[in-house]
């Protein structure tokens, strides 16, 4: 199935007459880890706020599951670099942010932000504030928070990329099992990420675009399955392609 459709999306800044992001197409169906790589400053995540909806393309078009996108949509959540959490809210506030547009009674959304904060590891951290937390933690609230209100795509922008490596690997497990995890809404995540080993590690499928004005030079698909080697030479091979495609 269909999960996203970029068609022909082409980007300016208000006031300018030259593309940023000029004619990007690509396709995403359901099941797939998708990487979106590329040069610094190419228009990777504003790319990703489009098919979010925060931000509406110059022109082309974004469909989500068949529909066109004119805003954010219950379909889609996303996943911030910074973690993006309230400072002024408990990490079960801060989970509950994303089950305010939720018909649960508070005591049912009380009881599903805890949920969440247990199955991501934080269970007994719910009156906490996010000042207590490190990294990893404050973006596992993230995610928790990103997943609440049971979206079918989660969009995720350099999310590991302020951690460790250490935490970061944990965390990309976490997103693997939930991506395969059939009690959990997710079934397609798109990644913006500069890592292209974490691209080649995680994705069914690396989008890599060129610099400005941004256009897709490549989709490479990695048929092998999850976990990967990173001592394999398939791996190897495949990161040389993605670095080859990069360096053009």
């Amino acid at each position: 199935m269909n999960m996203i459709s970029v068609e022909d999306v082409t980007f300016a800044m208000e006031g300018s007459d030259t593309n940023i992001i000029d004619g990007v197409s690509f396709k995403i169906n359901k099941g797939e880890f998708v990487s979106i790589v590329g040069p610094s400053g190419c228009g990777k995540s504003t790319i990703l706020r489009i098919i979010a909806g925060l931000i509406p393309p110059s022109s082309g078009r974004v469909r989500v599951m068949g529909r066109g996108i004119e805003g954010p949509s219950k379909k889609l959540s996303f996943v911030f670099q910074d973690f993006a959490l309230l400072p002024w809210l408990t990490n079960i506030e801060n989970v509950k942010i994303g089950l305010n547009l939720s018909e649960l009674s508070e005591d049912e959304k009380d009881k599903k932000a805890s949920e969440l904060l247990d199955r991501f590891g934080l269970s007994g951290f719910e009156t906490y504030y996010p000042n207590v937390l490190s990294g990893g933690m404050k973006q596992r609230v993230g995610i928790a928070r990103a997943v609440a209100s049971d979206p079918q795509i989660l969009l995720m922008d350099e999310p590991f990329s302020s951690l460790d490596e250490l935490t970061a690997e944990t965390l990309r497990s976490d997103i693997v099992y939930m991506l395969e995890n059939k009690n959990i809404s997710v079934n397609s995540v798109i990644m913006v990420t500069h890592n292209v080993e974490e691209a080649v590690q995680l994705s069914d499928k690396i989008i890599v675009l060129s610099n400005k004005p941004t256009k897709v030079k490549k989709i490479l698909s990695i048929k092998t399955g999850r976990p990967r080697d990173k001592r394999a030479a398939s791996f190897m091979e495949t990161m040389d392609l993605v670095y080859a495609e990069l360096a053009k």
